[in-house]
């Protein structure tokens, strides 16, 4: 994988990449740090490729998981002050790092760009209607280099196929995992599963 050194324009981020890198990596471990990055050109890459904005998609990927270790507190706490979808109080961080996460890259990195932050929103349950980068966001976290699972293989080869195949495969695949895991499933996944896999072809 190519290193990335991407300044974003200033219209997305008023941050520069060095400051953008330090803010991130103050709420990250380490390894979550170097996902992220791989997931910055995974998603660059899926850009050029498929004809989508590479600034927004490259961006969207670096920040996307910038809220994954808050405390469970944290996050309660956001969603019943911002009065977000009472729902989320019986998801998990699985859910509200994308959802409430987008309202923190918003507060914490002054990204005010919907298109970004709509992919962030959507990166872990996706939702019945996604635009091309959200699509690829989606996408980008599930097959980035770093990934190591069974059937990782089948998801990237889904994704070279098209952003589409990338999104139902991945669906699909989740959902199997978590009812195998026999786990409270979000609703929103079920949806997502309806309107992306169910009866397509």
């Amino acid at each position: 994988m190519k290193n990335t050194n991407v300044e974003y324009a200033p219209q997305l981020v008023a941050l520069s990449r060095t400051e953008l890198l330090a803010k991130i990596s103050a709420q990250l471990s380490a390894g979550r740090f170097a996902h992220v990055q791989r997931v910055e050109q995974t998603a660059i890459e899926l850009a050029q490729k498929y004809g989508v904005d590479v600034q927004r998609a490259g961006l969207a990927g670096l920040v996307h998981d910038y809220a994954k270790q808050r405390s469970d507190s944290e996050f309660k706490q956001i969603i019943r002050q911002q009065q977000f979808d009472p729902d989320l109080l019986t998801a998990n961080n699985g859910i509200w790092h994308g959802v409430v996460g987008a309202y923190l890259i918003e507060r914490e990195l002054g990204i005010h760009d919907q298109q970004i932050l709509n992919a962030v929103r959507r990166h872990t349950v996706g939702a019945v209607e996604m635009t091309d980068l959200d699509q690829l966001i989606f996408v980008a976290d599930f097959i980035e280099p770093g990934r190591d699972f069974p059937g990782v293989d089948q998801a990237r080869a889904a994704a070279a196929e098209s952003l589409i195949a990338g999104v139902r495969f991945e669906v699909s695949h989740t959902l199997k995992f978590l009812l195998a895991k026999q786990v409270k499933i979000y609703p929103k996944t079920i949806d997502t599963y309806n309107a992306w896999v169910a009866q397509k072809k």
